[in-house]
């Protein structure tokens, strides 16, 4: 897992490298600008572009200049840096680049007013103004200017993060800082750059390496963890030889009703396809023929008021809640599966029906799953202002309850009973449609009865979710949950091959 530092956490990163790799700040900047150049190179093909570089006084502003002067070697001619002196402090490495810079034929302007970048002709704005040092809102000056900037209605990449964006704490609802449509981020990104509010100051980002100590970087104490492919690759087991359908597991899928029938199949149709060894789908009677016709490999246990808790022993992992509708006969089931003390998946109305029974969540078998999106979490938990806020409290209820709390959104957060909370980043807005949390349950209900551990199931499951849905929207602008649950297979051999 890549492990995700905070701000100041990255500047003792930098010192540490400078200090071992005996290279000075200034040399380490002029790789940041590298690394920097050649991402935006693939941003901006047009080598006759208007670029305006605005330059803040600070190593942020010293990134601007190096980055103006590279720019300038690969041709781009029509640059301009604008130095914008609203303060009287200058950094070191500022200063220095700013010198390396006046030996390029390069025009330099002076800004002491916001109003004085109103009349600039531009196509694309570096902004290199203030960097991820800040911790407060944007004032003054630096305010009036993010204003005009955003008013331009141009192209904006940042350096690092956009001017006035915080990368590691609560994202105000006045965020007054620079919108940027791209960011390239130096060798992580910001932990705030997970979070739905970050959409204020961005579109998206990049990281790109700039030769920082990576075995420093891991060794650094953080509960924020990125999953990787790397990560992923490690934990998949492949399929051995002389293995057979007991070798891997039997899944329970607890889900359906009359009228939402197609929840439980959905999720049934993605542990099959994610190799549990065998599927049964506890639905009602109404629903069988469905399942015989869809699913025919998917067993059926029809759903009555007289079946007997017995019948569910002999499954190695269950899950509950998709499409099952919560009237007091789910509500009785929930509570009987629970006293089972099996491995464990909790979802949409399972969800629900725990929101109404406190007494059922301190019931929990350890490292249950739960899998709510955000409203969901909040009848759980109680109502909150932002996701920062939600985060905690998923992190502060995992640890308290021994559970792994999935939160689920662009960017999923995986919060473990240890405190650490793991973010997922495949998945992509083409997968905006109803049933993809079904096929999630069912995706990690078979990978919890192939016996991978609770925390390794949702880790893997939640990552391959969201790259199917990515290999699909190479191909389709949206993408459907049966699609998504077919391409599981072909996304793990990938993996598996690579």
């Amino acid at each position: 897992m890549q492990t995700l530092l905070t701000s100041s956490q990255m500047q003792t990163v930098d010192a540490y490298t400078i200090k071992q790799q005996s290279i000075s700040s200034v040399n380490l900047m002029e790789s940041a600008a590298k690394a920097f150049v050649k991402a935006f190179k693939k941003e901006v093909l047009d080598k006759d572009a208007r670029i305006s570089i605005l330059c803040g006084q600070g190593n942020n502003g010293g990134d601007g200049l190096a980055i103006a002067r590279l720019l300038n070697k690969e041709k781009y001619k029509n640059s301009t840096v604008f130095l914008i002196n609203f303060s009287a402090k200058l950094s070191d490495d500022y200063t220095k680049n700013l010198k390396r810079l006046s030996k390029a034929k390069i025009p330099i302007v002076e800004i002491k007013e916001p109003g004085e970048f109103n009349e600039i002709k531009v196509d694309v704005v570096i902004d290199a103004i203030l960097g991820s040092g800040l911790n407060k809102p944007l004032s003054g000056k630096y305010t009036s200017l993010a204003s005009i900037i955003n008013g331009l209605k141009k192209q904006v990449i940042a350096v690092d993060v956009p001017t006035g964006f915080n990368g590691d704490d609560l994202i105000p609802e006045n965020y007054n800082g620079i919108k940027a449509d791209v960011v390239i981020s130096f060798q992580r990104p910001k932990i705030n750059f997970f979070f739905p509010e970050s959409v204020v100051a961005m579109n998206r980002f990049k990281v790109v390496n700039i030769g920082l100590d990576e075995n420093f970087i891991e060794r650094q104490q953080s509960n924020w963890k990125l999953t990787t492919r790397a990560d992923v690759q490690k934990i998949i087991r492949p399929r051995a030889g002389f293995s057979h359908k007991g070798t891997y597991g039997h899944a329970l899928i607890v889900a359906g009703n009359n009228t939402t029938m197609g929840a439980g199949l959905l999720a049934a149709s993605a542990s099959l396809h994610s190799g549990s060894g065998l599927t049964t789908v506890c639905l009602p009677q109404s629903g069988l023929i469905a399942l015989n016709t869809m699913l025919p490999e998917v067993m059926a246990l029809p759903r009555n008021e007289h079946l007997a808790i017995e019948a569910f022993e002999k499954f190695n992992a269950i899950a509950i809640g998709p499409g099952l509708g919560f009237d007091e006969e789910n509500e009785e089931l929930l509570e009987k599966l629970i006293d089972l003390k099996k491995q464990f998946v909790i979802d949409a109305d399972g969800l629900t029906i725990l929101s109404k029974r406190e007494d059922l969540l301190v019931k929990l078998p350890a490292k249950t799953i739960l899998t709510p999106h955000m409203k969901e979490f909040d009848r759980l938990f109680g109502k909150h202002e932002s996701w920062w806020q939600r985060v905690a409290t998923a992190r502060e209820k995992a640890q308290q309850l021994d559970l792994i709390i999935i939160l689920k959104n662009q960017y999923t957060f995986i919060c473990l009973p240890t405190g650490d909370v793991h973010i997922n980043a495949t998945g992509n807005p083409a997968m905006a449609s109803g049933g993809m949390g079904d096929v999630l349950t069912g995706t990690i209900t078979a990978f919890l009865a192939q016996c991978y551990s609770p925390a390794d199931a949702a880790i893997l499951a939640v990552y391959l979710h969201g790259k199917a849905g990515d290999d699909l929207a190479k191909e389709s602008f949206t993408v459907n949950a049966l699609q998504l649950a077919l391409q599981i297979p072909k996304t793990i051999k990938k993996l598996l091959k690579s």
